[in-house]
């Protein structure tokens, strides 16, 4: 199915936006897939303004989205990230009630994975809209999770936090729309000790926003929330386990992520970490900050890092039920 299509779908079925409200779409030219991103909008959206964010000055920016009215929609293409006076640029156009679809970084998409990123936005509503609330039904009255690997298997331990949908529904929202592509429900125990076991990993974030891929997944060890060892790991992770550790003095396991995106999967692929912590699988994230979870003891000062690793997980269990079969989430795994 075509980029404007994929569009149309998410703007129509996810955000709702249609007449009469406004649209506004940000975008530059600085790389292949922003280009390319513009043009789809400019199909999907042709009543919309179209601009490219680097022509204007910033104030002629603003002057565009004072215009605007509560319920528009503004649409942000973008090859690193916008950067507007002092301010976020979209917690901004939330606090003016302005519904907002965010492409950020797109810049960081290595050549060959365009149309990875492209079919990652197809929106299927009958899937999100289903498997996404069957988990966080059981996860919120879980007991126990296991993410089991081929030769290890990871126990998280319940009760846990409330878990968060990212599945472009935002029926009782305050703000409408947010980073795409999305696919997504993630957690945490409430108590962060209660993490324990070992799990493969085949990929993690690197200190520049990508993803290190590895050839042979290695084991990491947790024991009560801390990571004890990380046999067969690259330098590179080491590297990252030790930064943490300079600054936190530990190195702990917080977020459980389920991503549900069927577009992105082990074998196919993008480098931008906050693209691909959205791919059909099992994430985890390390180090003490959390931006969703408030944990007594943690602040911003205290939890620097947020380091997303990706599970060569071959099942997930939730209370001992499987939802997760290696490849997918499923309705019927789910329910």
């Amino acid at each position: 199915m075509p980029l404007d299509q994929h569009l149309r779908d998410v703007l129509t079925t996810a955000l709702r936006h249609g007449s009469p409200a406004q649209a506004l779409v940000l975008h530059d030219l600085r790389s292949p897939l922003a280009v390319r991103l513009a043009q789809g909008y400019r199909a999907a959206l042709p009543d919309a303004t179209h601009v490219d964010f680097y022509s204007e000055t910033h104030d002629e920016i603003l002057a565009r989205i004072d215009t605007l009215r509560p319920g528009d929609l503004v649409a942000l293409v973008q090859s690193t990230r916008f950067d507007v006076r002092d301010f976020r640029f979209r917690l901004e156009l939330f606090n003016r009630k302005l519904k907002v679809i965010e492409h950020p970084h797109v810049s960081r998409m290595n050549e060959g994975e365009e149309d990875t990123y492209v079919d990652a936005l197809a929106y299927d509503p009958a899937y999100y809209r289903v498997v996404g609330p069957a988990l966080k039904k059981q996860i919120d009255l879980a007991k126990e999770i296991h993410v089991v690997s081929k030769d290890a298997t990871l126990v998280y331990g319940g009760p846990f936090e409330d878990a968060k949908l990212n599945i472009g529904d935002y029926t009782g929202f305050t703000n409408i729309g947010g980073q795409f592509p999305i696919g997504e429900v993630f957690t945490e125990p409430r108590a962060l000790d209660a993490v324990n076991g070992a799990v493969r990993i085949f990929a993690f974030g690197a200190a520049d926003f990508s993803v290190a891929f590895l050839e042979e997944p290695f084991l990491l060890h947790i024991e009560c929330g801390l990571i004890t060892g990380a046999d067969g790991a690259p330098a590179a992770f080491h590297d990252v386990l030790a930064a943490i550790r300079a600054e936190e003095s530990v190195a702990r396991v917080r977020e459980l992520g389920f991503g549900l995106n069927r577009a992105l999967t082990r074998e196919r692929h993008v480098h931008d970490v906050g693209t691909y912590e959205r791919m059909c699988g099992v994430h985890l994230s390390l180090g003490a900050k959390h931006a969703v979870y408030a944990k007594p003891g943690f602040s911003k000062k205290t939890g620097r890092f947020h380091v997303d690793v990706f599970a060569d997980a071959r099942a997930v269990l939730i209370d001992g039920v499987p939802v997760f079969d290696g490849v997918c989430y499923s309705p019927t795994a789910a329910a």
